[in-house]
């Protein structure tokens, strides 16, 4: 009988902590400093800021990390991607508002992105809400109603940078560490060369293969990478 691994793995959610900055420490800090974690919800930054840049650059990890770390405090936010067909509406218990991959809202997400960042702003009862939106292009550049792009641009803009090569080993080191795994060097090489080195990507493949690693309760090793390939 096939003994079944048990799915110990180590929690390996996007975290501040966890996020390599490389070119992008301005941006990480910035996105530290307006989140507030930690403090008064009261004095987080009103002002919107904008991330932008190529898929894999780093902006939904920031985003995910920003919603785990003030649910981790017991706070309520609005997230809004473009897997929501049916965005609720704006919430009053929100203490910030999280808009990912905007240029791909449909004509009612933006809808209801905009009514959010109005409330956000200018809210009916309580404080200001920080507003932490993501997107592929510059705010000027955006596919989106006039309205909601010149508010996405408003504030406090950032373009994130892919990481180089040393940047992306020492990312796939990281988070390697952080499940618990060792990657050899000729691993690592074999994953850079021979697929996507689009970070998210990467990181996809190391979640693949740590669980099937798991499950033939082998190290991962080059043979056993090529085995998962072959097995789906």
């Amino acid at each position: 009988m096939k003994q079944l691994a048990l799915d110990i793995g180590l929690a390996t959610g996007p975290t501040l902590s966890r996020f390599f900055a490389g070119p992008n420490e301005a941006a990480l800090q910035h996105v530290r400093l307006a989140a507030g974690v930690g403090s008064n919800p009261a004095t987080r930054s009103p002002v919107p800021t904008y991330l932008w840049g190529e898929s894999g650059s780093g902006k939904s990890h920031l985003l995910h990390a920003v919603r785990q770390a003030l649910r981790d405090e017991g706070g309520h936010v609005g997230w809004l991607d473009p897997s929501m067909a049916e965005p609720p509406e704006f919430d009053e218990a929100w203490s910030a508002v999280l808009m990912d991959d905007v240029h791909l809202y449909s004509t009612a997400q933006q809808a209801m992105a905009f009514n959010w960042f109005v409330n956000a702003i200018s809210p009916a009862s309580g404080s200001q809400r920080w507003v932490l939106a993501a997107g592929e292009l510059p705010p000027a550049d955006l596919p989106l109603r006039d309205d909601l792009r010149s508010r996405l641009g408003w504030g406090h803009v950032f373009q994130l940078q892919l990481l180089g090569e040393p940047e992306r080993r020492a990312v796939l080191r990281q988070e390697a560490d952080a499940r618990g795994v060792f990657l050899s060097d000729d691993v690592m090489d074999y994953m850079l060369n021979r697929f996507s080195r689009d970070l998210g990507s990467l990181m996809q493949l190391l979640d693949q293969l740590d669980a099937y690693a798991l499950r033939a309760q082998r190290a991962i090793t080059i043979p056993l990478l090529k085995a998962m390939l072959e097995s789906e």
